[in-house]
């Protein structure tokens, strides 16, 4: 019965005298898709030229006046000038400031914002106030120009009010006084046409000015986070590297007591993630201000307050909690399985032992997807800044031009100014007209395909390599006699050499299902106020269903890369192969696969926990040691998020040298058994104590099976 279910999965491997591990007379697969990877390669390179040749990253860090000038810009005439001025802020509460990003009121560069009240009528008369208020006007103003003459052409603000900093633009200095709005310390103020309004009139301008400058705020806050927390973030990725190093190390010697430690750990410092979460938690008990929900609270730009909130330490509590019951409740149910997964873990050790270069190898694979995701950022900065800018025409009367494209140089001799007078052609946004710039959302759409590509690619050349390698030791019959000199190399030069088609081709099939996913996301982002179900259920069902088949490609490409890097097939022959190869041994990968991939996941929980804990205490200063050490932030979450992150990868990197030791040995292991049957004349290649772990693994799912039918 057994061998026909397996015969529905491929015929098993025949004894071959001649095979000894990773063939050596091997030719190029895949050559057509290595050809279209190396064309598209060419195409992203063009890409990033034309970006980088069109593009101006400054006009997202500087504030851009009426006539699209930076502010505050080195080496231009407003280098003295970083502040951005509204001649009219009330005008800012337009809904179209929402819409285009730009109020429709003319802006200026000044060296400081106002700090007075002033209007133009009574500064005029007085030579020292109107030589002050010229700071706020356009060149060309004198004091043989009358006031009406002034205003009509629109050379200077009708008043001015006190104004304060906020993202390098002036805004009234706001603020409140026996529950009543003031600006300047006063409720009300002169207009500039004679008429007294209320402070709390400038409220909505104020508002719609800013609420596409806060984001803004948020990300430049944390970039100075980042200047001033980067070399402790470098040091706190460095330890992650050296605890995960040790990790290995220590695995290598001490498999089966490093694996308890860390499942002991694990459940320790989530315990300690529980414990802390109450007592602050507790702490906050009876604080104003501190039962506020979630919900009403809101978002808020200061995450810190959050931090103030008994509901957020509520939530991680029961987080928590929730995820240290689940590992408890696996390691119970599967805690025979950890026995023989740790035993394999042992046997990956010494395949470590053997190719001690391998544990190194992620550095290369860090420094190559570095490259990957420094060259998809500036591409994707370079050409979100490549768009030319746009003037359209703002009037305050009924115009038939209203909002339409203008040309500042002459507008005011053009036909648009002649029949609207009190019209202005100011600058609206970046955008542009050219060929070039009507695809520029094809261009970011293949520089972020072409990011998942070759993210996907390096990642597989790893996989290969370090499978070639792994194999390599798997089929020495005198181990190390019989393997390579450098089995690390020898694999990266035959993966490079004869398979780059093979690692395009799987990383191709994977980005395609990726960037589907993405699309999704964006979709579902977009219909967010829709209020079709079945839309909304077809949607969550389509972002389910490739999910799953995004793992499911990761694991076949995986195996894929395994055969392919063992005897130089083709990509889909290798993933038919490998394919059939698992169905042929389908317990043995549910038990050991997965088992193992748990002690594993569990060992950079462990690295990311401790590294997590020692950033806490040392960004948010709840140590008095590190009060005076730590850097002064903003967000003291941003440098503890990005070490977190960070040692996640590094630990994953070195783990996942683990990972596919373990996989290989795995489909070597199955191999050998096809192949060979433990006589003189065709021994096995495994170590006599893989053998004696996995058919004692084999014989208990055998009397399991037995025991079930019997039943």
């Amino acid at each position: 019965m057994e061998l026909e279910e397996k015969a529905k999965y491929g015929e098993p491997r025949k004894y071959d005298p001649t095979f000894k591990g990773p063939i050596q007379n091997r030719g190029c697969t895949d050559i057509v898709c290595c050809i279209l990877f190396i064309v598209a390669i060419a195409a992203y390179f063009a890409v990033g030229i034309l970006a980088w040749s069109q593009g101006d990253p400054r006009k997202v860090i500087y504030a851009t006046d009426s006539r699209g000038q930076f502010c505050g810009h080195a080496g231009t005439p407003l280098e003295n000038k970083p502040y951005l001025f509204y001649f009219n802020i009330m005008k800012c509460a337009s809904p179209m400031v929402l819409l285009e990003f730009q109020c429709p009121t003319t802006q200026l560069c000044v060296e400081k914002c106002p700090e007075k009240f002033m209007t133009l009528v009574k500064a005029y008369h007085s030579p020292t106030s109107f030589d002050y208020y010229k700071n706020f006007c356009k060149e060309g103003v004198n004091n043989k120009m009358g006031v009406p003459e002034i205003l009509r052409q629109g050379l200077c603000p009708a008043m001015l009010t006190p104004s304060v900093p906020f993202t390098r633009r002036c805004f009234p200095a706001l603020g409140k006084k026996g529950g009543v709005v003031t600006v300047g310390n006063i409720s009300h103020f002169d207009d500039g046409s004679g008429t007294l309004r209320e402070a709390k009139d400038l409220i909505d301008g104020v508002k719609n000015a800013t609420v596409v400058m806060e984001a803004r705020q948020v990300v430049m806050k944390i970039f100075e986070d980042f200047t001033q927390s980067w070399y402790w973030i470098l040091i706190g990725l460095v330890i992650a590297m050296v605890t995960s190093l040790l990790f290995i190390i220590l695995l290598r010697f001490l498999a089966g007591i490093m694996v308890w430690v860390m499942i002991v750990l694990v459940i320790l410092v989530i315990g300690y993630g529980i414990f802390h979460c109450y007592m602050e938690y507790a702490a906050l008990k009876g604080e104003a201000g501190a039962n506020v929900t979630l919900q009403e609270l809101g978002f808020q730009t200061d995450f810190s307050v959050y931090l103030q909130i008994r509901q957020t330490w509520l939530a991680f509590m029961i987080i928590l909690a929730i995820v240290d019951v689940i590992i408890i409740l696996l390691l119970i149910f599967l805690r025979k399985r950890i026995l023989i997964a740790i035993a394999l873990i042992k046997e990956a050790s010494r395949a470590i032992g053997h190719v001690m270069s391998s544990l190194f190898y992620p550095l290369f694979t860090f420094v190559l997807l570095a490259v990957v995701i420094a060259y998809w950022a500036v591409t994707a900065v370079f050409l979100s800044t490549s768009n030319q800018p746009v003037y359209k025409v703002f009037n305050e009367s009924v115009c038939s031009h209203s909002r339409e494209t203008c040309e500042p140089a002459n507008y005011s001799t053009s036909l648009m100014k002649t029949e609207c007078p009190d019209s202005e052609c100011l600058f609206a946004f970046y955008g542009g007209e050219t060929v070039y710039h009507k695809y520029l959302i094809a261009l970011q759409f293949y520089n972020v395909f072409l990011f998942f590509w070759c993210a996907n690619f390096v990642m597989a050349l790893g996989q290969m390599t370090l499978a070639g390698a792994f194999a390599s030791y798997y089929w020495a019959f005198v181990k190390p006699d019989d393997m390579p000199a450098f089995p690390v190399f020898a694999s990266l030069g035959r993966s490079l050499r004869y398979h780059t088609g093979t690692l395009a081709f799987g990383s191709l099939i994977l980005s395609i299902i990726q960037i589907i996913r993405v699309l999704l996301e964006y979709l579902d982002h977009k219909l967010k106020g829709a209020k079709n179900k079945c839309t909304k259920f077809l949607l969550c069902c389509l972002k389910c269903c490739f999910w799953c088949l995004e793992k499911f490609v990761k694991f076949l490409n995986r195996n894929a890369y395994i055969m392919t890097a063992i005897y130089g097939k083709n990509f889909c022959t290798a993933a038919k192969d490998a394919f059939l190869l698992l169905m042929r041994n389908m317990i043995r990968v549910a038990v050991l696969d997965k088992v193992t991939d748990f002690l594993l996941f569990l060992g950079k929980l462990l690295v990311v926990g401790l590294v997590g804990v020692f950033a806490f205490f040392f960004f948010s200063g709840r140590v008095k040691a590190f009060e005076n050490t730590a850097p002064s932030l903003h967000y003291y979450w941003v440098p503890i998020i990005t070490v977190v992150i960070g040692s996640y990868l590094i630990a994953h990197g070195f783990f996942s040298v683990y990972s596919m030791c373990v996989d290989t040995l795995f489909l070597c292991f199955c191999e050998d058994l096809e192949r060979n049957d433990g006589s003189a004349a065709r021994p096995y290649y495994m170590s006599s104590t893989l053998r004696e772990i996995l058919w004692k693994q084999q014989a208990e799912d055998g009397a399991g099976e037995r025991a079930k039918l019997q039943e």
